[in-house]
């Protein structure tokens, strides 16, 4: 009789550790507990605090940047595409300074030389260093110099071009076309606001050519050293402003007055850009609509902490591990840039239940803040520490725990 039910005992066993490990799976968290299971996280939003600010410009078109985020603080008609003038140099000065030699020679040819006004006039078979020609550029904005770079780059204005437009995209330049290299009216040849400041925001990372922007006056001569050519810094905003790092003026007939400017204050870089800034004789609007942007920059905005909820107060339930659940780390947000006229959103996206085995430097989640609607950053959220996956064997052992408390 004992044989006849002793077949039955392994399926009996079975189903005991069945229905244990069933029991131990689906156990409920601890209810003395302070830490709160997350269901659902709802999402934070604080309004604005003042009316956003709106200068008065002269500008067609106009936008100032933090340099470091790349974050637009105001713009107007900023996506707009527009002739840029002489501000085109940037990217011809940032272009030789990385595919060049400042100590290469460089050589005038009949269609450097042949550029129209403002140019250095130094002749056709005229040579240089590179590097002299650059406060050329610089400096005095000369068409012909530009060119001559140009073809010694990119062996000709149509491949330095491509070059440009190359970079441009590279920058994230999508609205901007190069066609020559010195900003001259050409069909096609515009670029927006929004991507001159991008462009700014760059070169201000390279310190050969902060340093070019910055030489108040500079005399260059000829490798054979027969012609010498004394230059001056045009830029009425490096001496005119409180933190004025400078950067390029340009004027055309189709393009009016632009500026590309940049400034630095208490640890804040700001980029601005106008462009048709009035036309002769209003030759002081660029300056005055450049002024009132990074002073909109500066008075309104600065380095804050965005307040999110205390995750580490939450915990994520765990299926098929050695514990009921895993609790969450506080994630790492720096400040943002923002002013009083900021609406701000910070939205939780994490699970209500987690898979096993979890490890501490695997993120379960995010955190993204938006300023305005835009999202700014995404931040990962980690668990607190490890939990390993629950066995087989950890079964037996919880179920044999369980006979001996019977």
């Amino acid at each position: 009789m004992l044989k006849k039910y002793l077949i039955y005992l392994p399926l009996i066993l079975v189903s005991l550790l069945f229905l244990c490990y069933c029991h131990m799976a689906n156990r409920p968290a601890d209810p003395s507990s302070d830490i709160h299971t997350v269901t659902e996280i709802p999402p934070d939003h604080i309004p604005p605090a003042a009316a956003s600010p709106a200068p008065q410009l002269y500008a067609s078109a106009a936008c100032v940047m933090d340099a470091d985020s790349g974050r637009i603080l105001y713009g107007k008609s900023e996506a707009s595409p527009l002739p840029m003038a002489s501000t085109t140099k940037i990217m011809t000065c940032i272009l030789a300074l990385e595919n060049g030699n400042l100590e290469d020679p460089v050589t005038f040819s009949s269609k450097a030389a042949s550029m129209p006004k403002v140019r250095l006039g130094a002749g056709k078979g005229k040579t240089f260093l590179l590097g002299d020609l650059l406060y050329s550029l610089m400096l005095e904005s000369h068409n012909d110099t530009a060119v001559a770079i140009a073809e010694h780059i990119g062996d000709s204005v149509e491949g330095f071009a491509a070059m440009m437009n190359a970079k441009a995209s590279e920058l994230g330049m999508n609205q901007t076309n190069f066609v020559t290299p010195n900003g001259l009216d050409a069909e096609g040849h515009a670029s927006t606001p929004v991507d001159m400041c991008r462009l700014a925001s760059y070169a201000c990372t390279n310190q050969t050519f902060l340093e070019l922007i910055r030489t108040p006056s500079k005399t260059i001569r000829e490798t054979s050293g027969k012609g010498s050519f004394s230059l001056t810094n045009h830029d009425a905003f490096l001496t005119s402003y409180k933190g004025a790092i400078g950067i390029k003026t340009g004027f055309t007939n189709k393009a009016g007055y632009c500026f590309v400017g940049a400034a630095r204050r208490d640890g804040l870089t700001l980029v601005s850009c106008v462009l048709g800034s009035g036309w002769p004789p209003n030759k002081s609007y660029k300056w005055a609509d450049t002024k009132a942007l990074m002073n909109l920059g500066f008075e309104n905005f600065s380095k804050k902490n965005i307040p999110i909820k205390d995750l580490s107060a939450y915990s994520i339930a765990v299926e098929n591990g050695k514990a009921d659940s895993v609790g969450i780390l506080q994630p790492e947000i720096p400040p943002f840039l923002l002013s009083a006229a900021d609406t701000i959103d910070v939205r939780y996206s994490l699970p209500s239940k987690i898979q096993a085995p979890i490890r501490q430097g695997t993120a379960i989640g995010e955190v993204q803040i938006l300023v305005n609607g835009t999202p700014l950053g995404s931040y990962p959220v980690y668990p607190s520490g490890d939990v390993e996956k629950q066995t087989f064997a950890d079964i037996v052992n919880d179920v044999f725990h369980l006979f001996l408390s019977f």
